[in-house]
């Protein structure tokens, strides 16, 4: 039972922080302003931090929303969440090199990646978590 009450949350912050991260692309992509964007600048490193926190966290909480359900490729094993948040941010960040307002940059998807793998392996630690204590 707490599995699916888990996921039920982890349902809801998911699609509240799609929803920033929506957001947060549209006013880049409009050059708009927001306070994150001046906190962000006043970080150093501050940009490509927030690509990983920001993409990491919104695949932790797919895969625990998805219940870590995955598949093998190979023999590894791929998070269906990790999976489509992966395709999302390859699809975001080659669209802002057609975006005038944007800059196609190799280290904000570098950063994304790490952001990824690292909140991938920090979800499997917390489904086992789940499993052998709940």
């Amino acid at each position: 039972m707490i599995h699916k009450t888990f996921s039920r949350l982890a349902i809801i912050v998911t699609v509240a922080l799609f929803s920033f991260v929506l957001w947060v692309i549209y006013l880049a992509n409009i050059g708009g302003h927001s306070v994150f964007f001046d906190v962000i600048k006043q970080i150093p490193y501050g940009d490509k931090l927030g690509h990983m926190l920001l993409f990491g966290l919104l695949t932790y909480v797919a895969n625990l929303a998805l219940l870590s359900r995955h598949f093998r490729l190979g023999g590894v094993p791929l998070y269906y969440g990790t999976v489509l948040v992966s395709i999302f941010v390859l699809g975001e960040e080659i669209s802002q090199g057609f975006i005038p307002s944007r800059t196609l940059d190799i280290f904000d998807l570098a950063a994304d990646a790490v952001g990824i793998i690292l909140f991938s392996y920090f979800s499997g630690l917390t489904q086992r978590y789940l499993d052998n204590h709940c």
